[in-house]
């Protein structure tokens, strides 16, 4: 079949242009979250275990419906952001489904509030749904009054979740100028960005300048909406609900402890010389006294080649099919289900996500298609995500969706599978070469780059407590890139506000160590695949097919991995120093 660029449609959630249907669904959450609070008196420990379940599931049903009002809202949003009617919309229907949280919220508290033996039954009879309850109890400690966590839900739609929407609505408006060959160009981000990677030193140059001197202009602006939506987290999670850290919170969500997650940063920094050797290669093949940042990701020869949508989506279609049949038919579902919007246009939202919005539901994936080389793995990696929640739509909905850093996992390997791929058709060491250096690009933009973002915001936060401005932090991110590049790389000053153009510190705090987590699982993975050949996939598949319904390290000490040593982290450096040696070597 013909893979043809263009925008998606929701039509399977709601039919478009017929807003009947979704207030109607809206009607009918309003009426059962009403029914739900019913049950509040039968909530005693000595509860029928069998009456429970069918509680549960009702509570289930309601955040089902909760998910797909709040999750068209959203796509619509992200296929365009300056709608001002679908933004009225979307806030809209954020204000009820708050409302409906704040009513239903009793039962979730009335367990977490249960002693370990009055939970034990409950547990037992709730096969399916047991690591969400387990994980639920985990918050016990951190958990507030019914009327204090009702004030939270509401003060986190009109305060935190107010300055994302007010960050999106900004930064997506952007134009940028560049001037290429003569002619001004009106680019959107993902247009300008692609001249990050041109091989002309001047475009990348100033592509790179062009978007701080936009983000910059604004950098009051987005410095104090970072530091509201920072100042929000802390307040919340470490002096009510007494976190030791901020990162404490999305690592207990995550269930992952913070030990390992230190240990995971600190590996990565203890290993930034892998990647400055990989610079300094760079700088060689690239033929400049200096490496700047703007040349981060230059090619090492020029590649002016052009792909069609419809290639780029066979490419893929195809890596997928060599590893599993089965993973090449789920990503091909997605086009089929018209849930994929790769158009470029101006109020879209930048970059590209996969979007899970129930089991039911075939997963909707966005991105930014122009043609390059870089898109095809793009398109890999949000068709990995969509993968990964297909394999899982046996799931409830409280389990289908892996944690955050487990969550990048299928669509890591996806990205591996493609490159293996094309590695093995290529008989051009030139060629090879380029494709390995730009391998090695992915793993520092996967695995370093998000690593050093986390470690920023952890720095970030504790300074926005003592009362750091805008610019004291621009300083400090200037320094957190100097301690990454050393004396591998000149950070330019104009740098400094790289930080205020990552919307995910903006939109989800301690999100991007997940990357860093999930590329070098997916290192680990992707050897043992090596190793074992068409044995492992089985193996890999029940990973995946699990989903969100086991602990991260169980599952992976299942899969024969122990994250909670330093060994783990570090195998997957190891393999990057040897793609590292085998480039030179070319």
């Amino acid at each position: 079949m013909e893979f043809i660029q263009g925008k998606w449609s929701l039509d399977d959630l709601y039919p478009e242009g017929n807003k009947e249907a979704f207030q109607a669904e809206l009607d009918q959450l309003k009426q059962k979250a009403e029914a739900f609070t019913a049950v509040r008196g039968e909530l005693q420990a000595s509860l029928e275990p069998k009456r429970f379940l069918e509680i549960l599931k009702d509570y289930e049903a309601i955040n089902e419906i909760s998910r797909k009002l709040g999750g068209y809202t959203s796509l619509q949003v992200s296929a365009d952001t300056q709608n001002a009617a679908y933004l009225s919309q979307m806030v809209q229907t954020r204000a009820a489904l708050t409302e409906v949280s704040n009513q239903v919220m009793f039962f979730e508290l009335w367990f977490r509030g249960l002693s370990d033996e009055e939970a034990a039954p409950f547990l037992t009879v709730a096969e399916g749904y047991r690591y969400f309850l387990s994980s639920m109890r985990n918050e016990k400690p951190h958990t507030l009054s019914e009327g204090e966590e009702q004030i939270i839900n509401v003060k986190n739609m009109t305060g935190r979740s107010a300055m994302v929407n007010v960050y999106n609505a900004i930064t997506n408006r952007y134009v940028y100028d560049l001037t290429i060959g003569g002619e001004v160009k009106h680019l959107t981000r993902g247009e300008l960005m692609s001249y990050a990677r041109s091989a002309n030193r001047e475009e990348r140059k100033a592509a790179y300048e062009e978007l701080y001197r936009v983000y910059g202009n604004d950098s009051n602006i987005l410095g104090q909406i970072y530091q509201s939506i920072a100042r929000d987290w802390d307040q919340e999670n470490q002096i009510f609900r007494h976190y030791n850290t901020p990162i404490s919170a999305r690592n207990l969500w995550n269930d992952i402890p913070d030990e390992v997650v230190d240990l995971l940063l600190s590996t990565c920094q203890k290993n930034k010389e892998v990647f400055a050797d990989f610079f300094r290669w760079k700088k060689y093949q690239l033929g400049v006294d200096e490496l700047h940042r703007y040349d981060l990701y230059a090619p090492v020869s020029e590649d002016n080649s052009s792909v069609s949508f419809d290639e780029a989506y066979h490419t893929v279609l195809k890596s997928y099919n060599a590893f599993d049949p089965d993973f090449a038919e789920m990503a091909e579902r997605v086009y089929k289900a018209h849930h994929i919007d790769s158009e470029i246009r101006h109020g879209k939202r930048s970059g590209a996500f996969c979007s899970t919005i129930t089991p039911k539901h075939t997963p909707w994936v966005l991105v930014n298609f122009q043609g390059k080389n870089d898109d095809i793995s793009t398109l890999a990696h949000e068709l990995g995500h969509a993968i990964h929640s297909m394999c899982a739509d046996d799931k409830n909905i409280f389990e289908q969706h892996a944690c955050l850093p487990l969550a990048e996992t299928a669509s890591t390997f996806g990205e591996m599978l493609l490159s293996d791929y094309l590695e093995q058709r290529v008989t051009d060491q030139t060629v090879l070469r380029n494709m390995l250096a730009k391998e090695i690009d992915d793993n520092y933009a996967t695995i370093q780059r998000q690593a050093y973002f986390a470690l920023f915001e952890k720095k970030a936060h504790q300074m926005i407590s003592e009362g750091a401005d805008t610019d004291k932090l621009a300083a400090a991110y200037l320094e957190n890139l100097q301690d990454q590049f050393g004396d591998s790389m000149v950070v330019d000053d104009h740098f400094k506000w790289e930080w205020i153009s990552i919307p995910h510190i903006f939109h989800t705090p301690f999100y991007v160590y997940a990357y860093s987590f999930g590329q070098l699982l997916v290192l680990a993975l992707y050897n043992q695949y090596k190793i074992e050949g068409k044995s492992f996939i089985p193996r890999y598949k029940e990973m995946l097919h699990k989903g969100g319904s086991q602990r991260p390290g169980d599952l992976l000490l299942d899969a024969g991995f122990d994250f909670t040593k330093e060994s783990f982290w570090q195998g997957g450096f190891d393999i990057l120093k040897g793609k590292v040696e085998r480039l030179k070597s070319l």
